[in-house]
């Protein structure tokens, strides 16, 4: 395997694509077309122990941001937390001038601040990067505005009022990004309605087919990695959609799966239990009590 570069600070990031020494050691805002990755081919990996919001345009490697082919004349938004891994295919031939911005916060800058547990709640932290941002150009401005004010911040002499302020302008920066994400989610809706239709037929077939018993009941993982997108973003797509999470819409069949077994087969409670991968029979009668009201013996006597 490929050697993984790792940083543990923003000065070695700094340093690695080489830049000038990080004006705050902890917070940084780079001009994107001033990085310069040091490869002798066209692929990078790297694990990084800091938040980056990158904003970039004419990228000169491959990324398939969303569910559809994009440029990049306009701004794309993405966001990494720390310890998550990436890897990056540069197209070395691209005639292209990649710029942008990005921006850099260490986890300790955030320390003693609300902030610091919060921005592990933004999802969007967690998507892959296929499921970045697209920005029209009046929200492009806006992120623009705000790196820019963090940058004036901590550039400008540091006192005991510069974190809480540059934390203020980081959590305006997050909030207008899930405003600009709720935004995507309804402009896409067609793209997006098409992949829950996927999302119902794979579950539907899923079940139908048999593989429940093979594999088990299917995780929230598998189902995001058959329609090609991160589990959180899968998520947000069906909270936004449905009010519920992947995990119930997969209950939810499962319990439909369960109806059909037990209303039109003569298998014991125990045996359904067990083709639904259930190692204890009493966990497979409390999910199906919770769900429709009535145990299964129940269920199966107002068929008779």
């Amino acid at each position: 395997m490929e050697k993984a570069f790792r940083f543990n600070s923003i000065a070695e990031f700094h340093h690695f694509c080489h830049l000038p020494k990080p004006d705050h050691p902890l917070i940084s805002l780079i001009d994107y077309s001033k990085v310069s990755y040091p490869v002798n081919d066209n692929e990078l990996k790297w694990i990084q122990n800091f938040y980056s919001i990158g904003l970039k345009r004419n990228v000169n490697a491959k990324f398939n941001y969303g569910q559809q082919p994009y440029d990049f004349d306009s701004g794309v938004l993405s966001f990494v937390s720390p310890l998550q891994f990436l890897k990056v295919e540069i197209n070395q031939d691209a005639k292209v001038e990649p710029t942008g911005w990005l921006l850099l916060i260490h986890p300790d800058f955030l320390w003693n601040t609300p902030l610091a547990k919060k921005i592990k709640s933004y999802d969007f932290f967690q998507y892959a990067v296929n499921e970045a941002l697209f920005l029209s150009d009046k929200e492009e401005k806006v992120i623009v505005a705000i790196l820019q004010n963090i940058k004036e911040e901590y550039q400008s002499n540091i006192d005991k009022f510069s974190q809480e302020l540059i934390v203020a302008q980081l959590e305006r920066l997050l909030i207008y990004s899930e405003r600009f994400y709720a935004r995507q989610f309804i402009t896409r809706k067609k793209s997006n309605s098409e992949l829950l239709e996927r999302f119902e037929e794979i579950l539907v077939r899923y079940f139908k087919s048999g593989q429940v018993l093979e594999k088990g009941i299917p995780t929230v993982t598998y189902m995001a990695e058959q329609l090609n997108i991160s589990a959180n973003y899968l998520g947000s797509l069906l909270r936004m959609y449905t009010k519920q999470n992947t995990q119930q819409h997969i209950q939810n069949h499962l319990i439909d799966y369960a109806k059909e077994r037990l209303s039109t087969t003569n298998l014991s409670v125990s045996e359904i239990a067990y083709e639904l991968g259930f190692e204890h029979p009493q966990s497979f009668s409390k999910l199906f009590k919770k769900k429709t009201n009535h145990s299964p013996v129940e269920f199966r006597n107002a068929f008779n």
